[in-house]
């Protein structure tokens, strides 16, 4: 926090999050979704010590699934399967190719600035999970009602920026928007979801073959 901010209270948001097609109604959950404010004053933005993270890859899948961390910080991919695992993004937050390694093995990678990764492994088409680096702490992750909570927000102006699972950056891009803080609580209203975009391609930009090699 800078130096003369008092914090006066907590933001409360809330969401509903409605995603068209079976899997959202099969569920009955909202999907993974973040929320974050940016301060419109550069030098309102206190300042985030990055720090060191882990995404397991276990059993087929990445844990946690979701991860939000500070601009700066260091996230380690342990291969906790008995076979080769090969984690990739081509997306704009931090494009890297880990190439293939094997059981027991750890790599790692360093999200150096603000964006949203999403994090796949070139064997298993089931594979995925995403890493969201930020530049600032005030940020809540939805629950499994949609519900958002982001406390210790000092008064002020801010931009308002939407990552939901499923959705098209264009789609996000459409939810961004200035929000004034001010008062013992503030709600930001509802945030609604459209059609979830399609299935990933791998890191050659086509689609998965099926699995025939029994040593993965």
């Amino acid at each position: 926090m800078m130096a003369g901010q008092t914090v006066l209270h907590a933001v409360e948001v809330k969401a509903q999050l409605i995603v068209d097609g079976p899997p959202a109604r099969k569920s009955g959950k909202a999907p993974s979704a973040v929320i974050w404010l940016k301060p419109v004053q550069p030098d309102a933005v206190p300042a985030v010590a990055p720090g060191k993270f882990t995404l397991l890859q276990k059993n087929k899948m990445f844990t946690p699934h979701l991860l939000v961390v500070p601009v700066g910080s260091s996230v380690a991919f342990p291969n906790g399967d008995p076979f080769f695992h090969n984690v990739f993004s081509l997306f704009d937050g931090k494009r890297f190719d880990l190439g293939l390694y094997e059981a027991g093995s750890t790599r790692s990678v360093m999200f150096s600035r603000e964006g949203v990764s999403y994090i796949f492994c070139n064997i298993h088409s089931e594979m995925s999970a995403v890493v969201i680096a930020l530049g600032t702490p005030y940020y809540g992750i939805a629950d499994p009602q949609g519900m958002f909570k982001i406390e210790d927000v000092p008064n002020g102006d801010y931009s308002m920026h939407v990552w939901i699972e499923g959705q098209g950056q264009n789609s996000l891009d459409q939810l961004t928007r200035r929000v004034h803080v001010a008062g013992p609580a503030i709600a930001l209203g509802d945030i609604h979801a459209g059609t979830p975009k399609r299935q990933h391609l791998n890191k050659f930009g086509r689609p998965y073959e099926p699995d025939s090699v029994p040593t993965y």
